[in-house]
């Protein structure tokens, strides 16, 4: 907290517009540097192309150098700042610095902007008023484009600033910030960093950094601006190795995605839980015990389980003719060549030889009792044919994960694989949500949940990769069936060299070595999406964002099992973000209130501002929640400048968006549902039907037989899933919050008196 400010004319709109005035001065000075480095850059650029006119033997190589750099040089100042210079540092030593989102120095190497991440910038962020560190005023200065619109001021040491005639202008910078009206893009907080938030911004990059705090704290921005000073810090290894964000959908994703550019930084990759395999996309969410059955570790099981199973359409008999005698495989001599592979490949896409070797030795196992055949003339000949081929491709087929998936939409498939822990109606749903999954070629994605992608990769890694074809060559050495009596050791022919690789080992689970993987929201991943992302960040390094009174996930013990292994043992730092800066007091209160209920020792941050509206809460009819709502939504509009959310139960999603289609001109009106509002912040929000997302999410219109006491994760959602789930919908309101139910019951309020 800043001290009081010396009693002066300072604060006065003379002052002020004084101030303004120098600060522009400088900031003029800035942007004129600028456009001189700009076109140092461009010349740069125009020279190396006229090196390649020299054709000397280096000249295109040095071309190559100098257009490059002078690209790069290019690219960081084109990049629009709004607000390259937010900050003012007046130091005790009667320095002062300018703190922006760009290093910039003048003619003679002084600096005029120090950017934000350099060490020289820190007290920015750290300076507090029991801790100054040198630091007499600190200033945000706040710009709209190359213009100065206004200024705010923190004394931190009022003995200097009184000796020094150093005085204040405005109430403070992170206040008049916080009342600035949301858009459809999160804003950086570059400017009004707080010093628990930078700490844990400008914490070391290895181990794993966990970033913990209630709703409002700033988690997601403070992992957005780690993501940008890492990249500062060690840019060479940062983007060769890439840094991964990811987050709870595409509505997060699009709403965070401009911070990252307005901070200078481009290379980092966004992609939501439903992205993050290559070539697939999705944001469909299952019903909560859908995604709970999906994401629990037993999946694994389940889907070794899947891969044994014979795929459909495969032959059922073998019949080959060698030297007159009919050889014949049928459906159960088949079955046990297949359970025999299974026993010697770890991963069946690599075991299509060893699949064409087995079938072989099984073949000679059929042959007549007596006959003079050789193992080498058998071999050649089996081996050549182009039918044996052609069966062996067919039955042991090079398997792709999704079209895996799409089996499943056979229930006895599920039951076969799954019947040990699967009720009848787990494999019933399970079974339905796949049934469109693999069913168009041309689209990957189609009919898959965001639950389903982390099964997807799962089977990636436990199908393997098929071998890659071989070059065919002549070879003349002998290759045929060694035999100590009837054991066959081996079975192999050039022929079998020419189409295919030997079996490879396993691919490691980190294929995708991402340098940083960021995961905001952390509460509500799953553990088999935990396994997931710890194959993109083996070697990396890790930053966890999350708030467990926020979770819907209904076994933390289980997916807490399943980030550890994700993180491999790394060493692991925390921070606790305590402030609430985004919902007024009055909101977060009665937030907190609810969510209490369900989650006593719940981490609550404090709010940290009050705006004299207290949340609105109206009971209605359930024939009347159109009216309702239309009525509520324009009521905000008309209220708040800034975005409106609109935040339903998921099965009331499209209904209510059809409700309030044509309602709003501006595109100011989002409709969401609960999980989708993760992460997000509005200025007014309406939540339609509280009770029932908390039955949503709590299970309470299940079938008695679906709750089971088996092991959490595979049964249901957990006791206050509900709650913590709305405990998230209602804290996504900066001014405004209003209630439609039909239930005061959410609110642990008498319902006598409730309307028919």
């Amino acid at each position: 907290m800043a001290q009081s400010r010396p009693s002066s004319p300072a604060g006065s709109e003379s002052t002020r517009e004084s101030e303004i005035a120098a600060e522009q001065r400088h900031v003029d000075r800035v942007y004129a540097r600028l456009e001189a480095l700009r076109e140092q850059a461009q010349r740069l650029q125009r020279e190396g192309f006229r090196l390649a006119r020299a054709r000397t033997p280096g000249s295109l190589v040095e071309r190559d150098a100098m257009v490059y750099h002078a690209a790069l040089r290019l690219r960081t100042l084109d990049t629009e700042y709004e607000g390259l210079v937010f900050g003012r540092l007046d130091l005790r030593n009667g320095e002062t610095r300018h703190i922006g989102r760009l290093g910039l120095r003048d003619e003679e190497h002084r600096p005029l902007v120090i950017d934000w991440r350099a060490p020289g910038a820190a007290p920015f962020y750290q300076a507090t008023a029991e801790d100054p560190q040198g630091v007499v005023r600190r200033r945000v200065i706040r710009c709209t484009g190359p213009r100065v619109v206004d200024i705010e001021d923190d004394l931190l040491d009022l003995e200097a600033a009184t000796a020094g005639g150093i005085g204040a202008v405005g109430d403070g910078a992170l206040l008049a910030t916080l009342a600035r009206a949301k858009t459809d893009r999160m804003r950086d907080i570059v400017a009004t960093i707080q010093r628990e938030q930078d700490e844990a911004i400008r914490a070391p990059a290895g181990g794993v950094t966990i970033i913990e705090g209630g709703p409002g704290t700033g988690k997601t921005a403070v992992a957005l601006h780690r993501a940008a000073h890492l990249l500062y810090r060690d840019r060479r290894r940062y983007e060769g190795a890439g840094v991964l964000l990811v987050g709870p959908s595409p509505v997060f994703m699009s709403y965070v995605d401009r911070v990252l550019p307005s901070l200078g930084e481009e290379t980092a990759e966004l992609r939501a839980l439903g992205e993050i395999v290559d070539g697939i996309a999705t944001d469909r969410l299952d019903p909560p015990r859908l995604a709970a059955l999906k994401g629990s570790l037993r999946m694994r099981r389940f889907l070794q389980r899947v891969i044994r199973q014979e795929p459909p359409g495969v032959p059922t008999s073998l019949r080959v003719t060698y030297a007159g005698e009919v050889l014949r495989l049928d459906a159960d001599d088949l079955a046990a060549v297949r359970r025999r592979l299974h026993e010697i490949v770890p991963q069946p896409n690599p075991g299509g030889p060893e699949a064409r070797r087995q079938l072989a030795i099984a073949l000679w196992h059929k042959r007549p009792p007596g006959v003079a055949w050789t193992t080498k003339a058998f071999s050649t000949e089996i081996y050549g044919r182009d039918d044996f081929e052609e069966f062996a491709r067919a039955w042991w087929p090079v398997l792709r994960p999704v079209a895996v998936l799409g089996w499943l939409a056979d229930p006895a498939r599920v039951r076969d694989a799954g019947g040990d822990w699967l009720s009848e109606e787990d494999i019933a749903a399970l079974a339905e949500s796949w049934a469109s999954v693999g069913t168009d070629p041309a689209d990957p994605s189609a009919g898959l949940s965001v639950a389903d992608v982390a099964l997807v990769d799962e089977l990636r890694v436990l199908l393997g990769e098929p071998p890659k074809p071989v070059k065919r060559r002549e070879s003349s050495r002998r290759l045929g069936i060694d035999q100590a009596g009837d054991d066959i050791q081996e079975l192999s022919t050039v022929a079998e060299r020419y189409f295919s690789a030997p079996a490879r080992p396993p691919r490691p689970e980190n294929y995708d070595g991402y340098a940083h993987v960021l995961v905001d929201e952390a509460q509500d991943v799953s553990p088999m999406q935990w396994r997931m992302l710890g194959r993109r960040g083996g070697q990396a390094g890790w930053t966890i964002v999350g708030d467990a009174a926020q979770s819907a996930w209904p076994d933390p013990d289980e997916a807490h099992r399943a980030r550890q292994e994700a993180l491999r043992g790394k060493k692991i730092r925390r921070f606790h973000l305590t402030t609430n800066y985004r919902n007024s007091a009055e909101i977060f209160d009665f937030a907190a209130s609810v969510v209490r209920r369900a989650v006593p020792d719940a981490d609550l941050p404090r709010a940290v501002r009050r705006t004299g509206a207290a949340p609105e809460h109206r009971l209605v009819a359930p024939d009347s929640f159109e009216t309702a709502v239309v009525d509520a939504v324009s009521r905000l509009l008309g209220e708040v400048e800034g975005r409106i959310g609109v935040v339903t139960p998921a099965a009331r999603r499209d209904a209510v968006a059809t409700w309030l289609a044509g309602q709003d001109g501006s595109g100011r009106v989002q409709v969401v549902d609960a999980m989708r509002a993760k992460g997000m912040e509005y200025d007014g929000v309406v939540v339609v039907g509280p009770d029932e997302i908390v039955a949503e999410w709590d299970g309470v219109t299940e079938a008695p037989s679906a709750r089971t006491t088996r092991t959490a994760g595979a049964a249901g959602t957990a006791a206050g899933a509900g709650i913590r789930v709305l405990y998230v919908a209602l804290t996504r309101a900066t001014h405004r919050l209003v209630t439609i139910a039909t239930s005061a019951q959410w609110r642990g309020v008498d319902t006598s008196a409730e309307p028919a």
